[in-house]
């Protein structure tokens, strides 16, 4: 890349080719639709239970469905924890994280590391910095250790 131009990009700017290796986390999943699943019940169940027009306060059929609708958005951010995810090919790297997505060029890439302590692995780039792989958590374990090995092999297969 020249010097003026960022070593991360924007996903739409670097052509990955095709995808070797596609990583997802497995624990945060399970936790984010459990999650998700409760506090939507928990606001739907409360919709239903405050039509009580003994408590004391006036409930409308217009604040119930505020409370449906609010645990919807609960529950979809809940679910952000979801969506993270690591895609390699031969032209590159693209880290998702929960809102973001970032591609990183192989002849970018320093190396890939996951410091002891470390909640996730990273793509160690130039100048000391470097881009955090949320899809490699090390609450995944064995997962996470073969999702690194992986990596790694494709870095010393592609990186120049």
């Amino acid at each position: 890349m020249s010097a003026d131009s960022p070593v991360v990009v924007p996903p739409e700017g670097l052509d990955l080719g095709p995808v070797e290796l596609e990583i997802r986390p497995r624990r945060i999943r399970w936790v984010a639709w459990v999650v998700a699943i409760l506090l939507f019940a928990f606001f739907a169940g409360g919709a239903l239970l405050v039509y009580v027009e003994s408590a004391g306060f006036n409930f409308r059929p217009a604040d119930q469905v505020a409370m449906v609708v609010l645990g919807l958005i609960l529950a979809g951010c809940a679910l952000l924890f979801t969506r993270p995810r690591l895609r390699a090919g031969a032209g590159g790297v693209e880290v998702r994280a929960t809102i973001l997505t970032r591609r990183v060029a192989w002849a970018d890439v320093v190396g890939i590391s996951f410091p002891d302590g470390a909640q996730f692995a990273r793509i160690d780039l130039p100048d000391d910095e470097y881009l955090v792989v949320s899809a490699i958590q090390a609450v995944d374990k064995l997962h996470a250790v073969e999702a690194v090995k992986g990596l790694r092999d494709l870095h010393a297969t592609y990186a120049r």
